[in-house]
């Protein structure tokens, strides 16, 4: 019977994801990240089967560490992500995975401990700069209880351009953001007719999404403008779907500055019509993508393609 003991740390588990990184090509989602290093581990039944008590016995601890230790990794600067859920080895990556496994494991684990550090140090002097005796910053983990803390999300933490869309976003008025929402959907072609009124609890917006070239759905859409740091849960979702359904909906898109718990992502999926969940991060890469009240600004960085070439590649061609 497999015990917490035998467990490996988050520590342990950064190589292991580094390496499933690299041997994925150099980028990888964090659902390959995770299938790779449990396939190249290949922990046993017993040992994925341990979870934490005190978060209700359904999440397992072994992959719980292993999600900080894909966190620690881009950290740390082993790993950047360009985009949501999407990770990819940098230079100094690929530098520790130069190292054999040992000195890699061991500069990982320097690494990681100048990370805390200076996040702690950071986090402390936001705390004895600000007169808000209840703000401290973002709380950090310790070595010992990283695990115990909120699991982290690709997310973590957004780019100041997105927080900075985010707020403007909750500052509209709740007729304002959903007219906001329905525009950028239509930037995706969808044919919407709004039909909420502030505060409505129902559909926001009804009309056509194409689903190819001779198909289309009908789509009904609902925009909550919460602030960004709450989840919508399951009851919000299963509402709507009641909705979406009186009215004729084959598919629906529910739409929120914040983010989704566990429930209802899962109940999003289990009944029809089915609900496409758009959380704040992804509304702010919607609207990147169509310069929807964002503008990207192109820049082509010469050395960021190095690390496509092969690690002994001496500059002659293959």
């Amino acid at each position: 019977m497999a015990s917490k003991e035998d467990l490996p740390t988050y520590k342990d588990l950064m190589l292991p994801v580094l390496q499933a990184v690299d041997r994925l090509g150099g980028s990888a989602t964090s659902r390959q990240i995770q299938e790779a290093v449990v396939e190249a581990l290949a922990p046993s039944e017993d040992l994925l089967a341990l979870t934490y008590p005190t978060r209700g016995g359904d999440e397992s601890i072994y992959l719980d560490r292993l999600g900080w230790a894909r966190s620690a990794c881009k950290h740390t600067g082993v790993l950047e992500s360009p985009r949501r859920s999407l990770y990819l080895v940098t230079d100094l990556g690929r530098e520790i995975l130069d190292m054999g496994t040992k000195d890699a494991a061991l500069r990982l684990a320097d690494l990681e401990r100048e990370t805390l550090r200076a996040r702690r140090d950071k986090a402390a002097a936001e705390k004895s700069a600000s007169d808000d005796s209840t703000a401290g910053g973002t709380a950090v983990p310790s070595d010992d209880d990283a695990e115990e803390a909120q699991t982290p999300t690709d997310d973590e933490e957004p780019e100041e351009w997105k927080q900075a869309l985010l707020t403007r976003l909750h500052r509209l008025s709740p007729e304002g953001f959903e007219r906001f929402v329905l525009y950028l959907l239509r930037n995706y072609d969808l044919e919407l007719r709004h039909v909420g009124q502030s505060g409505d609890r129902g559909i926001d917006g009804i009309g056509t999404a194409p689903m190819s070239p001779v198909l289309s759905a009908t789509v009904a859409v609902q925009v909550k403008r919460h602030d960004p740091s709450k989840n919508l849960g399951r009851d919000v979702v299963a509402l709507f779907q009641r909705d979406a359904a009186a009215a004729g909906a084959e598919r629906a898109i529910l739409v929120t500055l914040g983010g989704y718990t566990a429930a209802a992502r899962e109940a999003s999926q289990v009944t029809t019509p089915t609900v496409d969940l758009i959380d704040g991060a992804r509304l702010c890469d919607l609207a990147l993508e169509k310069q929807v009240g964002v503008q990207e600004v192109p820049q082509v960085n010469l050395q960021w393609f190095d690390r496509f070439e092969p690690r002994d590649f001496l500059g002659r061609e293959h």
